[in-house]
């Protein structure tokens, strides 16, 4: 591995820093968005049965805040339970924003990862082409020097496509995955409004 990195050259280590934080935030990511913990689907069916024997209380607020991103949803829906079902589905509105913001957190840096991987690594195989012509002297070709240059260009512009295909296949499924659990929550989250004004039957 060190032999590699060596033969590519110091303009590595800016394609190497930018593969060890994408790496993070993908395992941080998948970790993080998956369906069971984002919005799980017995939810709604917990909250109705608890409304119906308790009503809203602020134990079951607090739970409900602490549980999931949809609980989160849910409980500031609850809030205004006793409002007009617009008054509701606004404040679900403004809590589901926040929860679609903390949902896309670190994919603007993974898609800025997979943008500019493949510009690092044109930028080594620049360095590497530097070398190549300034092996070049009038007594004669360096091979040494000549063959550095060579590994300098061609690693750092593989490892460039390396490191931005994967970002960018998960930059875009992170992205479709946000948005169909940001439709699931706000499909749940409609149910529940028109159950608690009994527009709507379990």
């Amino acid at each position: 591995m060190f032999a590699l990195v060596e033969a590519a050259g110091w303009p590595i280590w800016f394609l190497i820093i930018a593969s060890v934080i994408a790496v993070g935030l993908i395992v941080e990511r998948l970790l993080y968005l998956r369906a069971s913990r984002v919005a799980p689907p017995a939810l709604l069916n917990e909250v109705v049965k608890e409304l119906k024997q308790r009503g809203v209380s602020e134990g079951m607020l607090i739970r409900l805040t602490d549980s999931a991103p949809l609980g989160t949803i849910f409980a500031a829906g609850l809030k205004n339970a006793k409002s007009t079902p617009e008054v509701m589905k606004e404040s679900i509105e403004e809590a589901g924003r926040k929860v679609a913001h903390d949902l896309s957190r670190f994919l603007t840096t993974l898609g800025t990862i997979a943008s500019i991987s493949p510009l690092l690594g044109l930028f080594g195989t620049v360095v590497g082409m530097i070398e190549i012509f300034g092996s070049q002297a009038p007594t004669g070709n360096s091979p040494t020097m000549l063959a550095h240059g060579i590994s300098v260009a061609l690693y750092n512009t593989a490892f460039g496509l390396i490191v931005a295909i994967p970002s960018m296949i998960a930059y875009r499924q992170f992205r479709a995955q946000v948005d169909s659990l940001t439709i699931e929550m706000e499909q749940q989250a409609i149910k529940l409004v028109e159950i608690v004004h009994g527009q709507r039957k379990d």
